[in-house]
């Protein structure tokens, strides 16, 4: 009996992160595609409002935001296809994998990685270019 009541413990502490996870998952989609929207409207200003503080601070205003995002992250400035990919927990944050597809219809993943911003809603703490797995067009 004890090790029936351990185990039921046991499978119960280990899902409640999926649980949360699970749970934030569509609230995180939303702030990622709306950013991208803001984005392929060249609104800028609207864009930098997803970006977590610390994000803001480095960039200080919606046109550095903006010039950063153009140069340095082109697929999502002007998207053909986003796909959501898994969600997970990491390093004490939860991290989004988004698979973006450019205009000349290359794959990138991209990882989010995701911050609270207190009022039970998400901001977006960086975004890192991982290798992208080989995928057919």
């Amino acid at each position: 009996m004890r090790r029936l009541l351990l185990a039921l413990f046991a499978t119960l502490a280990l899902g409640l992160p999926l649980r949360a996870e699970e749970a934030a998952a569509p609230a995180i989609r939303d702030v990622i595609s709306a950013q991208i929207d803001a984005f392929r409207a060249d609104d800028f200003a609207r864009a930098f409002t997803y970006a977590s503080p610390g994000i803001r601070n480095v960039f200080r205003t919606p046109e550095n935001f903006g010039r950063m995002v153009r140069q340095g992250y082109p697929m999502v400035w002007r998207p053909a296809e986003v796909q959501f990919l898994e969600l997970e927990a990491r390093g004490g944050a939860l991290h989004q994998k988004v698979l973006i597809r450019d205009g000349d219809g290359v794959a990138h993943v991209l990882d989010y990685r995701m911050e609270p911003d207190g009022q039970g809603g998400w901001k977006i703490d960086g975004v890192r270019i991982l290798e992208a797995p080989e995928v057919a067009a």
